[in-house]
């Protein structure tokens, strides 16, 4: 069944943030037992950014809203609703939604933080847009946000080599019709919940001497499992995306996946029988940023003129739950 808006809702504009920390292969090297090659060759990434001492997601969310805010002409105090996508809030309460609504002025907002690891961005696009087309809402900002050197492992080097920091905003809007978002697909597999996690911090297992002496409050990852299920349902969902809708992959102009390694990509892109130049890369500069990747390579895409108005985009992503899924937008500026 295609999943189409009441009213067509689009993205209007795109922001993002990083932190000035560059944290290159070498200087990881110098960290843990690696090297450049090994990274390189396993991963594709070079460097990453990573925030200083004390900051949290909402110090790069706010600034990644405030760029959508502006380039889209519009006040803070226009925005309806925030819903912020993020693994590593500031805290497990207040929301993040709550301290960005704060930092950037947005009075009369309401808002609420959405957690679905790294399928988290995508999932709250679709949220968003269900309040647009019920009429519950006019402007919603959708922030996705995460401060992963947070809960690396700095002596695990299969995992703490992966991911970097990073903030990635959008602001969606009704748009004109036959644009906007077309259809999307969201799944969860719980059965996939031990291959990707962090056992602490939660009400199942809160913060004791025990939990950090065991490393219970960092990243767990089982990769074999994680690679084989994310190249499978982010290009299976993407296909449904274009079958669904009567295209083929030509007919695609900008393929955005959720930057986990490049090698997970290329062979979504393989599977999807879709040209190299029509993905969007940005893990080698900055690695994965969880529910950064897409608003952020989206952003970095449209600054280097890859999509235009009328052109099909693809977003599909993979993430600790499992989940999953993909959107199909007809870009509409």
């Amino acid at each position: 069944m295609t999943r189409t808006l009441k009213i067509p809702v689009g993205i209007t504009a795109v922001g993002q943030a990083y932190p000035e920390r560059l944290v290159t292969n070498a200087e990881l090297s110098t960290m843990v037992d690696t090297t450049d090659e090994w990274i390189r060759t396993r991963t594709g990434i070079t460097e990453r950014r990573w925030v200083e001492k004390g900051q949290g997601a909402s110090d790069l969310g706010a600034p990644a809203l405030r760029m959508a805010l502006e380039r889209r002409g519009i006040r803070a105090e226009d925005l309806d609703v925030i819903i912020v996508a993020t693994t590593t809030p500031d805290t497990i309460f207040p929301a993040t939604a709550c301290r960005i609504q704060q930092k950037v002025g947005a009075t009369k907002a309401w808002g609420f933080d959405l957690g679905a690891a790294c399928s988290g961005f995508l999932f709250a696009l679709s949220a968003g847009a269900g309040l647009i087309a019920s009429g519950a809402a006019t402007r919603v900002a959708v922030v996705g946000t995460d401060i992963m050197s947070s809960i690396i492992d700095m002596d695990d080097r299969a995992t703490c080599v992966l991911f970097g920091d990073g903030a990635g905003a959008v602001i969606l809007e009704q748009v004109e019709e036959g644009f906007g978002i077309l259809d999307f697909e969201h799944h969860v597999d719980g059965t996939g919940v031990d291959f990707l996690h962090m056992p602490g911090g939660g009400s199942r297992l809160p913060a004791t001497h025990e939990t950090v002496d065991n490393k219970d409050h960092v990243i767990h990852q089982s990769g074999q499992d994680v690679f084989k299920a994310a190249v499978r349902e982010m290009a299976d969902s993407s296909r449904l995306m274009l079958d669904r809708n009567g295209f083929t992959p030509a007919d695609l102009k900008l393929f955005v996946p959720h930057q986990a390694n490049l090698r997970i990509m290329d062979a979504a892109l393989r599977r999807l029988e879709i040209p190299p130049e029509r993905m969007a890369v940005n893990i080698d500069r900055f690695a994965n940023t969880t529910a950064a990747t897409i608003p952020t390579a989206l952003f970095q895409s449209l600054e280097a003129g890859k999509v235009a108005k009328g052109d099909l985009v693809v977003l599909a992503a993979f993430g600790a739950g499992f989940t999953w899924g993909a959107m199909l937008i007809r870009w509409n500026f």
